[in-house]
């Protein structure tokens, strides 16, 4: 079996970019379907059974499981994404692996792809020593988490079933027990085009989300007003994307905004847009404001630091014994810990790398924190 390095290398030169809802990206670096072959053949060397989920057109989660000698009293979950962001700006090779005082960079190296080294490493070594004692291991590598979270909706309505769930994402081995949600949805305003040099026959509906913009400021300063959550503070929205017209010599009759709201617990996705929905309409100022809110386009629940002690105690100890001190944290982005645990499966969040380092144009890991991931959940799987 290949090293952690030489996992990781493996994984950095197999693009699987996720264009995110973008066309100018060719279509030889989209995708996890690299990676998910190389996975796979890498699990069936192993001799473990090993199934793809389809998810969308050549887009497949992987499910392999270990089964301890000894019926096993716990089932443990190992859960990350095979994607990553686009490339844009890089000024490190996105594929090349190169290693260099201790770090290997290159797009995914630090999410998530260390991530995946250290899991896929600790559930080879369990399958090859078939140690005394451990916990039944399912391995699931995701799609499409990077966008609109549709592998590991698919992977809980396929039914998978865990006592516990570890979710690879760069946490610097610390242990995240919390984070907040996310919703991301589309407003649109509407009018009717003309010719610019006669802009009264016409209703721009640039102007209208001029409003609609001006009242979401408003809104979000609402936000700051709200009751804080003891461990994520208060839920934000932002504005990050605006597109409308169709030439500077036509009054537009449409324009769009891109909503990004982060959610506490006790939040909906569906319930975010209605509260925002809510607001726009509250007096006559703004009631008769010509906008429509889609659906969102990608939904995360928060996740809530309730999580069982015992499996959180057991990976605390598996940490400390190998990397010394670490802590439990909370964070403001979203995981696909919070769907799994929405579906019934507690979850926290754990990976080599730091959050600071992923989506960069330098993107990198330290290898030595990968060594120490696996063997970390190696220890938490044998107890």
């Amino acid at each position: 079996m290949a090293s952690v390095q030489q996992l990781v290398a493996d994984l950095i030169r197999l693009p699987s970019v996720n264009p995110m809802g973008r066309t100018d990206i060719h279509k030889d670096i989209c995708y996890e379907s690299r990676v998910t072959d190389y996975l796979e053949a890498r699990l069936k060397e192993l001799g473990v059974a090993v199934r793809r989920q389809g998810v969308a057109p050549g887009r497949d989660n992987l499910i392999a499981t270990f089964e301890p000698s000894a019926p096993a009293t716990r089932t443990f979950l190992f859960e990350a994404h095979q994607d990553t962001v686009p490339t844009d700006g890089m000024i490190v090779e996105p594929f090349g692996g190169t290693v260099r005082d201790g770090k290997i960079f290159g797009r995914g190296a630090c999410d998530v792809k260390a991530g995946i080294a250290g899991m896929f490493a600790a559930f080879a070594r369990l399958v090859t020593e078939k140690p005394k004692g451990s916990a039944r291991i399912v391995l699931a590598f995701t799609v499409d988490e990077e966008h609109t979270f549709l592998g590991v909706q698919q992977l809980v309505r396929s039914g998978i079933a865990a006592d516990f769930a570890v979710v690879a994402e760069p946490t610097n081995l610390d242990v995240v027990t919390a984070h907040k949600g996310v919703a991301r949805w589309q407003i649109e305003t509407t009018g009717r085009a003309c010719h610019s040099s006669r802009p009264q026959d016409g209703e721009n509906a640039i102007y209208h989300m001029a409003r609609v913009i001006y009242e979401v400021e408003n809104y979000s300063e609402t936000l700051a007003d709200r009751k804080k959550d003891p461990v994520l503070g208060r839920p934000t929205i932002s504005l990050g994307r605006i597109e409308g017209g169709t030439s500077p010599n036509t009054v537009p009759d449409y324009c769009k905004i891109e909503v990004d709201r982060r959610l506490v617990p006790g939040e909906s996705p569906t319930g975010a847009v209605a509260d925002l929905e809510a607001f726009l309409t509250r007096d006559p100022n703004t009631a008769d404001l010509p906008f429509k809110s889609s659906t969102p386009s990608l939904a995360c629940p928060a996740l809530s630091p309730h999580q069982p002690e015992e499996f959180v105690a057991r990976l605390d100890r598996a940490i400390a014994a190998v990397a010394g001190p670490h802590a439990r944290i909370a964070v403001p982005y979203g995981t696909d810990a919070s769907s799994l645990a929405e579906a019934g499966i507690p979850s926290v969040v754990f990976g080599p790398g730091d959050i600071a380092q992923a989506h960069t144009k330098d993107e990198w890991v330290e290898l030595k924190q990968v060594e120490w991931a696996a063997e970390i959940l190696f220890r938490f799987a044998t107890g």
